[in-house]
């Protein structure tokens, strides 16, 4: 059966090829062989327009995209310019600060960089925001003010270049008018030609002579090994960042927070090369004088444990390790409050080996450098805690987070006086201070010089707030520049032990506001700003220590220890309330005859 359906396919397989070699098609097989070909067709141009198109699609998409790309590699960045004038992160916004022209100066200090007059611009911008205000009185409420002053009692938004820190600077409290400088009223000043003609005796006229430009420029074109070749005149653009610092103390402060030279300052600290390191005599424990080739210097204070330890509850306030990141936060913090006391301080991380063992000339130093069992290079120095073996200070394998502060004018040209801190804790693990024990120190203290007259006493309270807000409870001594005798501000030096516990207040620290009920007018006034919620404490301190080159790496204060700040800040305030309604004179007025828009504050 097989065979015979065989044959016959066969056969009719043979008759049509057959006809198909003679010429002849069957017709209802060429209807649909044409059929079947339009059929194909339509999808396959189908096809090819889609292919088409997405071809197109995709290099329109490359060709926006190179467009971008070049367009970014070779537009600059647009300028920004910030109240703050502290930004060392960023080597752009450095070059904007330092090409940026300086403040104006009076005419007996035109040599120094740093002035206490606003700049032209901000002058003008701050006098049309008080005259803005000013109109507003008897038209608008208080409460309508208020809103206006605080902005309406909501967060700022971070929108481009503004800020709550950059809002918080723009604040008239921020802006306060200075009296005019005189001569005295500067800690250094350049001595010029013109200072040199006066009459006087031979030897002063050669010790003239020697500050003349010309004789500085001879001086300090003698390269020494390693030091950069300068010539410095009394022409504020020729002196490095740290002279201009020096040069820009005044009597009111230690630097003017609108000069671009701050800036400066922060980047030198955290850029220049390291050109020598010697340990600090004195002190209770290891750091470390750093020297720099444009003869600058800096105080290095080590990493010593992580940024989120809290130190034991059972241990002593003198029992501690200092922290490189509480010197950092208390320099931005006092910046916060206004005081600007704290010599600039900024973040950096070294190399130990080269930038500290290998260029060392301190041989004791240099003896106890050693490699830990797992080949971090460690060092512990010699100092009266914590120099040993046990407590070293060790790199990762080399690397070493460090703070790096500004060093004040040697004593030699700029003495300065150290003060006993009436609150001095007695520093036994058995004994309690005077004033722990008598709740009416404060009327003794009032009656002692320099605190029966002037503003020494309500700078000691400045200080307390400060050490309360970081918990720091090692303030014993602070000091004074001998120049201005005790109509000057109180240095805030050495807070290596602040920002050591987060949950726990120390009260004690508030003595001299509890006991003597007596705060500045205008410190009070910053407190309330930066416990509203636009200015919030934590928030200001946080996007300004983001800042710092050490913020790339992790944050400097942990959100705990912000939080912190914002229940400490709350408690001062309490206790400012509760000295009010017990006294009349507790606010000490330091802004008589600058009753400004901003006094009308809500409680």
């Amino acid at each position: 059966m097989s065979n015979i359906i065989e044959d016959k396919l066969s056969h009719v397989m043979f008759r049509g090829r057959g006809a198909e070699q003679r010429g002849g098609r069957t017709p209802g097989l060429e209807g649909k062989e044409i059929t079947m070909r339009r059929n194909l067709a339509r999808p396959t141009r189908s096809i090819y327009l889609a292919l088409a198109c997405l071809s197109l699609t995709l290099h329109l998409l490359l060709a926006f995209f190179c467009l971008s790309v070049l367009q970014t590699a070779c537009v600059l960045p647009s300028s920004s310019s910030s109240s703050s004038s502290f930004n060392p992160r960023t080597d752009t916004r450095q070059h904007q600060s330092v090409s940026s022209p300086s403040s104006s100066s009076s005419s007996a200090s035109s040599s120094s960089s740093s002035s206490h007059k606003l700049p032209t611009s901000s002058r003008n911008d701050e006098g049309h925001r008080l005259n803005n205000t000013s109109d507003q009185k008897g038209t608008d409420s208080v409460a309508e003010r208020d809103k206006k002053l605080v902005g309406a009692g909501k967060v700022i938004p971070k929108v481009k270049d503004h800020s709550a820190l950059e809002a918080l600077f723009n604040h008239p409290l921020y802006n306060l008018p200075r009296p005019e400088p005189h001569q005295d009223d500067w800690l250094l000043r350049v001595k010029t030609t013109e200072d040199a003609g006066g009459v006087g005796s031979e030897e002063e006229e050669q010790e003239d002579e020697i500050h003349s430009d010309s004789q500085w420029q001879r001086q300090s074109a003698s390269q020494e090994e390693g030091f950069d070749r300068v010539t410095w005149t009394s022409e504020a653009e020729t002196h490095p960042p740290w002279l201009r610092f020096h040069l820009g103390i005044s009597r009111w402060e230690l630097y003017n927070r609108k000069d671009p030279n701050l800036a400066q300052v922060t980047h030198y600290l955290a850029t220049q090369r390291v050109l020598g390191a010697v340990q600090k005599t004195g002190g209770t424990q290891l750091k470390l004088l750093i020297s720099f080739p444009n003869y600058g210097q800096a105080l290095l204070k080590p990493m010593r444990q992580s940024r989120d330890s809290e130190t034991d509850l059972n241990l002593f306030y003198f029992s501690d390790f200092e922290r490189h990141n509480a010197e950092i936060a208390a320099f931005h913090l006092d910046r916060l409050l206004g005081f600007n006391r704290i010599p600039p301080v900024v973040g950096r991380l070294i190399n130990v080996t080269t930038e500290i063992r290998e260029i060392t000339t301190d041989r004791k130093l240099s003896r106890t450098f050693f490699s830990s069992p797992v080949g971090n290079v460690c060092f512990y120095g010699q100092c009266e805690y914590y120099c040993s073996t046990e407590h070293p200070v060790c790199g990762q394998p080399h690397a070493l987070e460090v703070s790096l502060a500004a060093m004040l004018p040697d004593l030699t040209i700029a003495p300065r006086r150290s003060w006993r801190s009436p609150w001095r804790r007695s520093y036994s693990r058995t004994k309690l201070a005077q004033w722990e024990k008598d709740p009416n120190y404060c009327d003794k203290v009032k009656k002692t010089p320099p605190y029966n007259h002037g503003t020494r006493l309500v700078d000691v309270i400045d200080m307390a707030v400060l050490d309360f807000l970081m918990g720091n409870m090692d303030r014993h001594h602070y000091e004074t520049f001998d120049k201005f005798g005790n109509e000057t501000f109180v240095l805030h030096l050495d807070n290596g032990r602040a920002f050591g516990r987060h949950s726990r207040d120390e009260s004690s620290i508030l003595a001299p506001l509890r006991q003597c009920c007596r705060i500045r007018r205008s410190t009070f006034l910053r407190l309330r700003l930066l416990s509203l919620p636009a200015f919030r404490l934590s928030d200001v301190l946080r996007e300004s220590l983001a800042e710092d080159p050490l913020a790339g790496r992790a944050p400097l204060l942990s959100e705990t220890h912000l939080s912190a700040l914002d229940r400490r800040l709350a408690t001062v305030l309490r206790g400012v309330r509760t000295c009010q309604g017990q006294h009349s004179d507790v606010l000490y007025n330091d802004l008589e005859g600058n009753n400004g828009e901003w006094d009308q504050q809500p409680d």
